[in-house]
């Protein structure tokens, strides 16, 4: 028999591409996985016809099914609302003082209202709603509009100095800087800081400082620093400090006041959301 000749061994054909000495082969893709791509292709076609997906310059498609995560969301939002109205119907129609009265419905009064406020309050009064620079702690008894059930309420439903409602809590402090002299802002700064028992930097100054105070602040702030709830003005003489009570902190507040906005929230919750937010700050430990 006679033996078959020897083939010679050939190079593969190549792309003709190379990187530091390796050939791309020109080998063909696997069947299988050709089929796989073209399925994505074409499903991905019919899902971008199907759903939203395309954006326009307002909006999006809709897509042929005009599904919505919008609509689902707030029929989630809507039947939950359904199955909670009847609930939610005695702490909106109770008297806010005899909610205490009823065990049951002050811990639900409790419950819901740790929900909304870590929902909505938590960003500027903290988790634990102990506040931040600018931001009241609630937790302690220590209030500019009044700590009661009542006073909690109202702050809660109109806002603080704000112009969507015309009935929010509204009190300003003038910009003393355009009223007193660097001299004047510098003696009534020392003579506030020794109202909570600081050491002011320059004590020769507070003499000075509390002649000041009893012309311009204490109709506000009155005579011994105690402040006044009614009017929003914060009180003197304790450690409690919304923006600080170190002398600098002091000097910027009386040279340029202070301004701070909270919204009405009565355009965002539920009257029952609202009391029961309400029920929750004022069981913190600082509701009178």
């Amino acid at each position: 028999m006679a033996r078959q000749p020897r083939q010679e061994r050939q190079e593969p054909e190549t792309t003709g591409h190379e990187w530091d000495g390796i050939r791309e082969y020109n080998n063909p893709l696997p069947r299988w996985w050709l089929w796989v791509f073209y399925a994505t292709i074409v499903w991905a076609i019919w899902y971008s016809i199907a759903y939203p997906a395309w954006p326009l310059i307002e909006g999006a498609t809709t897509g042929y099914k005009g599904w919505s995560t919008r609509e689902n969301v707030a029929k989630a939002i809507a039947e939950a609302e359904a199955a909670n109205a009847a609930i939610n119907e005695r702490p909106a129609s109770a008297e806010l003082t005899a909610i205490a009265d009823d065990p049951e419905l002050q811990a639900y009064a409790t419950s819901a209202g740790a929900a909304v406020f870590k929902t909505w309050c938590a960003q500027c009064h903290g988790s634990g709603a102990a506040g931040a620079k600018g931001y009241p702690n609630l937790l302690d008894n220590d209030w500019l509009w009044g700590g009661t059930m009542e006073d909690i309420h109202t702050t809660v439903t109109h806002g603080i100095r704000s112009e969507d409602d015309p009935d929010a809590r509204y009190s300003e402090m003038p910009a003393f800087g355009d009223i007193l002299e660097d001299e004047e802002i510098a003696q009534v700064a020392n003579y506030v800081m020794t109202l909570s028992g600081g050491t002011p930097p320059d004590a020769e100054a507070v003499a000075a400082g509390e002649e000041v105070f009893l012309d311009n602040c204490a109709v506000c702030h009155m005579d011994d620093g105690s402040g006044d709830i009614f009017q929003g003005a914060p009180a003197l003489n304790d450690a409690i400090w919304l923006y600080g009570g170190d002398y600098a902190t002091i000097v910027e507040t009386v040279t340029d006041s202070r301004f701070g906005v909270m919204p009405p929230w009565q355009t965002r919750l539920s009257e029952a959301e609202i009391r029961a937010v309400t029920v929750y700050v004022h069981q913190l430990g600082g509701g009178e």
